[in-house]
């Protein structure tokens, strides 16, 4: 199962279906979270992901086993809600404290 360290993220991946919508919300708001720490935070297409450099990738948990599959390697953390989901607040809290982040 993949893992990695909190403090060795440089750039997170937020993987949504089509390259808009919601996830673009939640890109945005963990930009403004993790920007003081030098962590870039952008959004792709679930099926642009192997082209990503990502050391971290959120998705809405309907796409969890497609991102999975697309890059094996890294750690995909899912969510269910857009705003106010706790997994990415645990994913932030580990950043933060240097924890470490694994695939569910």
């Amino acid at each position: 199962m993949p893992s990695i360290s909190g403090s060795d993220i440089k750039l997170i991946v937020v993987a949504c279906e089509a390259g808009m919508g919601s996830s673009v919300m939640v890109a945005n708001q963990l930009a403004k979270q993790l920007k003081s720490m030098g962590i870039a935070v952008k959004h792709s297409p679930v099926n642009g992901l192997a082209s990503m450099d990502a050391d971290l990738v959120l998705c809405h948990r309907g796409l969890s086993a497609r991102a999975r599959e697309a890059v094996p390697k890294k750690v995909v953390i899912s969510f269910d809600m857009f705003l106010g989901d706790p997994a990415i607040a645990s994913v932030v809290s580990a950043i933060q404290s240097g924890g470490t982040i694994s695939n569910e």
